[in-house]
């Protein structure tokens, strides 16, 4: 299973109107520990900033899921509630899931999301769908010496 962690970095941006300006920027990574997702994510980076940069923060996520769309340019977080019924009691319980998933437009993230969970027998409801500011994912790399893991979207 994945583990997820968001990685915000530091650097400086050349803006639309030619202005240069110090942005902080969040990009998820898939890692074993919070040392490895800060390596991986200043090898991601490296090649695209020109200049100096810094990994701000590093944090583990609760996101359980990611619903991939190449051509997709924004991330939106979904909350999901997982419906089971207590058998001892007959009690409805809720266990609460993040997935993140890509998409051009909020119904864009609805549909993907439904779409990749029509194979699901459990119940569920959906508690909220928010645009998040992630600008990128990188999945796990496998293997040493093994190509760099290609990334959600081009950038």
């Amino acid at each position: 299973m994945a583990s997820w962690f968001e990685c915000k970095a530091k650097y400086e941006k050349m803006m639309e109107n030619g202005a240069v300006k110090k942005v902080s920027e969040p990009y998820l990574v898939d890692a074993l520990s919070f040392t490895e997702a800060e390596a991986r994510i200043i090898e991601e980076l490296t090649p695209f900033i020109s200049g100096e940069f810094t990994i701000d923060s590093v944090k583990r996520t609760r996101i359980k899921e990611i619903f991939w769309d190449d051509s997709a340019d924004k991330w939106y977080q979904v909350k999901v509630a997982f419906i089971t019924i207590d058998e001892k009691t007959a009690a409805e319980k809720k266990s609460v899931h993040l997935a993140l998933v890509a998409a051009n437009d909020f119904r864009g993230a609805l549909d993907s999301f439904m779409e990749g969970m029509k194979g699901t027998l459990a119940d569920f409801d959906i508690i909220a769908i928010t645009e998040t500011p992630i600008m990128d994912v990188y999945k796990v790399k496998l293997g040493e010496g093994s190509k760099p893991a290609e990334s959600a979207k081009s950038e």
